[in-house]
């Protein structure tokens, strides 16, 4: 494998786990204001498991009627930069940092370029690359509704199903925002 090239789990059809491949593939270059960073850790969401498997079926009407538009699934990531474009201020090489592409799909690969003002954050010291690659998606989706809900400190919220990565962030989200 030369530096241009990088190692990432494809998909070439819809189906279950056995349609994935391990492939090498072009590495990414970022743009002006993009971060390249190697990924040490990512997910497997639900949601990926959907769009692999185009279920439903609507789904391929965003994601390709026939064949995946984007062979690397894969929503989350924990890594470290390895390269900064000419633009970027907030991020140096070496910075450990996590994120999440949004709609974007691609983490389930050796690298990642992303935007500097994207979903995309330093990662505390005290935490590992796995933990931090867990906490984006269900963090963010939970900050969104209950911001979305106006919820002030001091009122009551209920919760139902706090179980998964949105549920229990959003326990958590509710809770430093002072509701009961």
């Amino acid at each position: 494998m030369n530096n241009t090239q990088m190692k990432a789990a494809v998909y070439s059809r819809y189906g279950s786990p056995e349609v994935l491949s391990i492939a090498q593939v072009a590495k990414p270059e970022p743009k002006d204001d993009e971060v390249l960073i190697r990924i040490h850790a990512t997910t497997v969401t639900s949601g990926d498991v959907r769009m692999r498997k185009a279920d439903p079926f609507l789904i391929r009407f965003f994601s390709g009627l026939f064949t995946p538009k984007a062979p690397i699934l894969g929503h989350e990531v924990a890594g470290v930069v390895e390269a900064v474009g000419s633009q970027v201020t907030r991020f140096r090489v070496g910075d450990r940092v996590f994120g999440s592409t949004g709609m974007r799909s691609g983490t389930h690969a050796e690298y990642i370029c992303m935007a500097e003002d994207g979903a995309i954050a330093h990662t505390p010291d005290r935490i590992a690359h796995g933990e931090a690659a867990t906490l984006a998606v269900g963090a963010l989706t939970a900050q969104h509704f209950i911001r979305a809900a106006g919820l002030k400190q001091g009122e009551h919220i209920l919760i139902h199903g706090a179980s998964g990565s949105i549920g229990t962030a959003a326990v958590q989200v509710a809770k430093a925002m002072g509701a009961k």
